[in-house]
């Protein structure tokens, strides 16, 4: 996987997280806080959605972590400009598995 294929994967959910904010008409963080705590929905045809809502969640925040994580140790040997350079020529940059 590399920054790029993450950082698609990052917008591409941050989407989806929006149709369901509008949807239920609240932010992702307070309804996974709520769902984390065991909530449950009053209408049993959310609950997939729910599940849905929270997985989507869970897994934007591994990318962003294994994003940054990246970013990170890469500062350890380049310079931003440098790594900016290689992903505005979308140049594969490899995020460590």
């Amino acid at each position: 996987m590399t920054l790029e294929q993450v950082l698609q994967d990052i917008h591409a959910m941050k989407e989806d997280l929006l149709v369901f904010e509008r949807k239920y008409g609240l932010p992702t963080e307070v309804f996974y806080e709520a769902y984390r705590r065991g909530e449950e929905p009053a209408d049993s045809a959310w609950a997939l959605e729910w599940s849905e809502w929270a997985a989507t969640y869970e897994i934007l925040q591994d990318r962003l972590n294994r994003y940054t994580d990246t970013i990170r140790h890469l500062l350890t040997s380049t310079t931003f400009s440098q790594i900016v350079e290689r992903t505005a020529r979308h140049e594969p940059v490899a995020i460590a598995a």
